[in-house]
């Protein structure tokens, strides 16, 4: 039986990676059914993928493309709030939110009207379908090409795949099992978050509002969109991001044993930590390092007194709460054996996440790009899938076909109703 709960929501009216493949094992499984029952709703699934990647919505600036879709849902016959998130320097005049949205007919809330207005949450719905409705820079035009639409038809534009082919999919997917009668009123509720792309923000205010409103209640399972070639993610690498900062000894370059180089430090210690053993995991290959970011010195004729390096660690160890905590340990030691001058700080990071992936039709996967998954709390089930390649996300050529994104909807009722054992 389900916990039950009760709550009081105040807000503003509803109105208003490149994927690494080295050493990484893929996982197979039952090939999904290409029979699927989109080509039927193909007008409205195109118009909505269409109206979402037009609304641009740019991580910190994401209140036009929320307001488009709170209206959306409202004409499909979905209560909607605003769930405020904390604002950036480059936040829209319309403010920052995730969208939460659940059916007219349930008994999970009232709808907003007017410009401050009270909702009663009453449940906890098992079930909870999500993804984000924010971007990278920069934005790019919605474009399709020309001819005949087929299932080849490529669709263009920022957000195509990531994730804006996975909300309007998820939606397509929830219309159809609504008008079917598959799915009642209180069996899901629907959050579209911001912030996904840097900061993670969005989905952690919301986990943050469900821990301190419902201590003792929490969803049955979760299913996230994300870009996953239609395939059921196994889960994906953790995350460290890292600085490592040398201290050396400025002087004269001409003489440099009077001195200390800090970027030979750095140098020598960065290529320890790309040459040592971070950690491996039979389904999610090695841990890597990035170095995205290395400067150091003043002058070329100067010997540098000060060097540091920012990277972005993928981690394949878990578990998720300390897989982390032993790649730090390792990098380390690393530094210390080449110069005890070398320091490193560290975000607080991840291990490897793990989802489930055990649904029958489904190929399975594992990915090394970060997720919401582990911003939200809660002992749920979790399952992580949605239209488009990561390989092509972020790109200037972002696209998506028309046949992934009928896939997806047949793939997401299948989760749906596997989720809730229908």
């Amino acid at each position: 039986m389900r916990p039950t709960s009760s709550l009081l929501l105040s807000g503003i009216g509803a109105s208003a990676l490149v994927r690494h493949t080295e050493h990484q094992l893929p996982i197979v499984g039952d090939t999904l059914s290409s029979s699927t029952p989109c080509p039927v709703c193909r007008t409205d699934l195109l118009a909505l993928h269409r109206n979402l990647i037009t609304t641009s919505s740019q991580s910190g600036a994401e209140g036009n493309v929320g307001d488009w879709l709170i209206a959306y849902l409202q004409e499909h016959n979905f209560k909607t709030y605003k769930q405020q998130v904390s604002p950036r320097d480059n936040t829209g005049s319309n403010g920052r939110f995730n969208v939460l949205a659940w059916p007219a007919e349930s008994n999970v809330g009232t709808t907003f009207e007017g410009d401050i207005e009270i909702s009663t949450l009453v449940d906890v719905p098992p079930l909870l379908i999500t993804s984000h409705i924010d971007v990278v820079p920069p934005h790019i035009p919605y474009s399709i090409d020309d001819g005949d639409l087929t299932s080849e038809t490529k669709i263009y534009g920022r957000g195509s795949a990531d994730a804006k082919g996975s909300v309007a999919a998820q939606l397509t997917a929830i219309n159809l099992l609504r008008s079917e009668g598959v799915l009642r009123g209180d069996d899901f509720l629907t959050v579209f978050v911001v912030g996904e792309e840097d900061l993670g923000d969005g989905m952690r205010t919301f986990s943050t509002f469900m821990e301190e409103k419902f201590p003792e209640a929490g969803f049955q399972a979760a299913i996230f969109g994300e870009p996953t070639e239609n395939k059921l993610a196994c889960g994906h690498k953790g995350m460290l991001g890292c600085t490592v900062t040398a201290t050396g000894q400025a002087g004269h370059s001409g003489y440099p044993w009077l001195g200390k180089s800090a970027n030979d430090a750095l140098v020598r210690g960065l290529v320890a930590l790309i040459d040592a053993d971070l950690g491996t995991n039979p389904i999610f290959g090695n841990t890597t390092v990035n170095l995205g970011l290395v400067h150091g010195g003043v002058a070329a004729n100067v010997i540098p007194a000060a060097a540091e390096a920012a990277m972005a660690v993928r981690v394949a160890l878990g578990p998720q709460e300390s897989g982390h905590l032993e790649v730090r340990r390792r990098m380390e030691a690393a530094l210390k054996a080449v110069d005890t001058s070398l320091a490193m700080t560290c975000n607080q990071g991840y291990g490897v996440v793990e989802c489930n992936c055990v649904v029958d039709g489904f190929d399975t996967i594992a990915v090394n790009y970060g997720t919401d998954v582990p911003n939200l709390s809660g002992n749920h089930t979790r399952y992580l899938y949605g239209p488009g390649d990561i390989l092509v996300a972020h790109s200037d050529h972002e696209s998506i076909t028309i046949g992934a994104l009928e896939t997806a909807v047949d793939g997401y009722m299948t989760l749906i109703k596997h989720a809730l054992g229908k």
